[in-house]
Formats: structure tokens, C-alpha cells, sequence
């Protein structure tokens, strides 16, 4: 798939957005064919260029999970020289992210207001942790405090244990979501008006949607629901279970698909005849009966041979894997999801794939996570015209 083949074709994105929620929601852009330029502080970067295990001299697996896909230039916005580069390069833009504190960035002279005298056009995506409208605008937004006040652990985890984060930055990870399809549909608006958008998203509100038809119950029930960890609130059996040599899971969805697990997984066409399990509602009811049987039966049979039956019955079932077994199985390999890319010192680096197919095709990893400042030549020499001697006297003074 070529370059202006892709969805997103000849759009730019000034990403100024650093961590997790801001830098995935332009990942997502890149990864649907837009060009993203990430500005980065000159010598730190993005502060998880400094989180979990070293790539290469400036990258780490964690940065690396959230910039494929985008030009790396170096700028110091605290400058005056930088906050004019900046400008130039969102006069150049489709869209500009941030996830500044509040604030933050109309102190910079970078606020939707000041870059849309020039754009009108300009979809600006700001992501901030709360309402920046209400009384906590101005406190910090991180992904772990924001899962405890959204209720995100109370519902996380099995019962009578502690609350539990999720093992993920999923608050993150669903604004970053969020917010991209925000843009998306502020880009389609775009064809038909001419005009951009002002977005904002915050994390609270994202945190608090994911709690789905868990947090309607809890609006219905007038308290939280009971925790049920790996298993399911209303579905019985549903979850992880424990086979005679490992776990698995079995997902059994509704009525047709219990009698077939108690006639020909298990064999036991008693328990389908029992008047407390004939329905779904009622299984949930009396899960503290049903289960123990259940159990009693996956326990003592081998894994394979319940997978193998399971399967036969047409009952979603699978193995739990671990995170590195997964990644290397022939499923993630065969579906191309992931990739090993050439790096200047590494070598090569793996590099996760988008998820997307078009027309049967997957989208295409174009470029690894950048180096520190890879694009910052090319990028202000092509895009806004700056010398190679300005570009110097620049770099010179730390300014890029």
C-alpha cells in the first residue's frame, strides 16, 4: 500500500503532545496515512524516552509502543525562536494536539485562538485530565489517579481483594482513541464548511465511559456491583478455568451454546436439565450452585481435549497465554502484527503494526519510532524554508 493510497493521505498533524493519551491519538492519524510531526524538547525529548527498557540511544519500548509512523523535530518552546517555528509549522498543519496543563499552552502564544487567526481551517485537539471548564481545570491529569476516581479499580480485580488498576494505561489509551475519532469527524465536517474545530477531551470523562454497563448498574443498583474478576457479572460459565495441566477460557453465550458444553464438552445432560440453569438470567442467579460442578468437570479433563471439543461444539474457547508466547505464536506472526524495522544503532527494532485493514490489506508500518530530533533538519528546511546556517545557529543556542 502506497503512501497516497492511505486514508489519511496529505494531511499533516503537528503533534505537540507527550506520554501516552496526546502522542497515541497522532499515532492513530500516522497510522491512518497522515504525516505527524512530533515536536520534542531538544536534549529530553519525550519524557518516555527515559521510561522502560533502552532502544537504541534516545528510544525505549515504551515510547516506541505510541510514535511509529511520525518525524521527530526538536524544539525548546520555552524559547521565543521556538514558540515562532512552532506557529509556522501549525500554519503548515491540518491539525495540532497538545496535552499541556491548563494553560499551559496560550502562556506559549500556542492556544487554538492564536493559530486559528491564520487557520481557519485548523482542527486543534486539546486533552487535558479534567472538565477545563469546571473548578479542577487546573489539576494534572494522570491515567493511575484518574482509574481510582473514575471507579475504574473498584470494578477491576476479584472480590474481597484491594481495588486494581487495569494492567494497561487504559484511561490513556481510550482518550488517545477517543480524541482520534474526534478528529476524524472534525476533518470529514471540514469537506463540507471549510472550518475547523476546537476539540477537548479530558480524562475523567473517557475514564468514567469506560465503565460501560458496569457503571449503569451501579446507577441502577444504587451502590457497585460485585467484583467477579476473570469471570463474567451476567454470563455463567464465562471466564478463566482451571483444566487438569493449565488454564483456559470458556466464553458460553447463551442457552444453545450451555446444552452443547453439558452434553458433549463435559457430558453431564443433567446439569442442562436442571430447572435453576435453563436460562442465562438463571445461571447468573444460581452461579454459586452451577459453578462448583463446572469446575469439578474442566478440572479433571486435559486442556487440549476440552479446547478440541469445545471448538467441535462451536463454544468460544481459548488459551491463556503469556504476553511473549502471544506475540511470537504464529497467529500475531502470520497476521503480519508484528514487525521488526531497521534502526541506525539497534540494528533493527520490533515495531507493533496498525490494526487496520483496508481492502483486505493491512496499513503499513512506513517508518519506525524516530531518534531524537531525526526530522528537525528536513522538516524546517522543507516545510517553513529555514537555512542550514539558521538551523545551526539555532541548534547552537539549544533552541532546536
Amino acid at each position: 500500500m502506497t503512501q497516497n493510497s492511505l486514508p489519511l493521505a496529505g494531511v499533516r498533524v503537528l503533534d505537540l503532545s507527550r506520554i501516552l493519551a496526546g502522542p497515541w491519538c497522532a499515532m492513530v492519524l500516522a497510522d491512518l496515512g497522515a504525516e505527524v510531526i512530533k515536536v520534542e524538547h531538544p536534549k529530553r525529548g519525550d519524557d518516555t524516552r527515559d521510561w522502560s527498557m533502552r532502544i537504541g540511544k534516545t528510544e525505549t519500548a515504551y515510547f516506541n509502543c505510541v510514535n511509529r509512523n511520525k518525524r521527530s523535530v526538536t524544539l525548546d518552546l520555552q524559547t521565543p525562536e521556538g514558540q515562532q517555528i512552532a506557529r509556522e509549522l501549525a500554519d503548515k498543519s491540518d491539525v495540532v494536539i497538545h496535552n499541556f496543563k491548563f494553560g499551559g499552552i496560550e502562556r506559549l502564544g500556542l492556544g487554538y485562538d492564536k493559530l486559528s487567526e491564520n487557520r481557519e481551517d485548523l482542527i486543534f485537539c486539546a486533552i487535558t485530565g479534567y472538565d477545563p471548564t469546571g473548578p479542577e481545570a487546573t489539576r494534572p491529569g494522570y491515567d493511575l489517579v484518574i482509574q481510582g476516581e473514575a471507579g475504574l479499580m473498584a470494578m477491576n480485580g476479584e472480590a474481597g481483594r484491594p481495588p486494581l488498576k487495569f494492567g494497561v494505561a487504559a484511561v490513556d489509551l481510550f482518550t488517545g482513541m477517543y480524541a482520534a475519532q474526534a478528529v476524524l469527524a472534525a476533518l470529514f465536517e471540514r469537506q463540507k464548511t471549510g472550518k475547523g474545530r476546537r476539540i477537548e477531551m479530558a480524562l475523567f470523562d473517557c475514564g468514567l465511559m469506560i465503565t460501560s454497563y458496569y457503571g449503569l448498574e451501579a446507577l441502577l443498583l444504587g451502590e457497585d456491583p460485585p467484583r467477579y474478576g476473570n469471570a463474567h457479572p451476567s454470563i455463567v460459565p464465562y471466564g478463566v478455568f482451571d483444566a487438569e495441566d493449565g488454564p483456559l477460557v470458556i466464553a458460553v453465550g447463551n442457552n444453545s451454546q450451555f446444552e452443547r458444553f453439558c452434553t458433549t464438552v463435559i457430558e453431564r445432560p443433567d446439569i442442562t436439565a436442571d430447572e435453576r440453569f435453563k436460562t442465562g438470567l438463571l445461571r447468573a442467579t444460581n452461579r454459586e450452585a452451577l459453578l462448583p460442578e463446572l469446575l469439578r468437570e474442566i478440572g479433571r479433563r486435559k486442556r487440549k481435549d476440552l479446547l478440541d471439543r469445545l471448538n467441535a461444539a462451536g463454544i468460544p474457547c481459548g488459551e491463556v497465554l503469556g504476553l511473549y508466547e502471544t506475540l511470537t505464536s504464529e497467529r500475531a506472526i502470520a497476521g503480519g502484527l508484528v514487525t521488526r524495522q531497521p534502526h541506525p544503532v539497534a540494528g533493527t527494532v520490533d515495531v507493533l503494526a496498525p490494526p487496520w485493514r483496508f481492502d483486505g490489506e493491512r496499513l503499513p508500518v512506513r517508518s519506525a519510532p524516530p531518534q531524537l530530533g531525526e526530522g528537525t533538519q528536513d522538516v524546517l528546511h522543507s516545510l517553513i524554508g529555514l537555512s542550514d546556517e539558521r538551523l545551526s545557529e539555532l541548534k547552537a543556542r539549544g533552541v532546536v
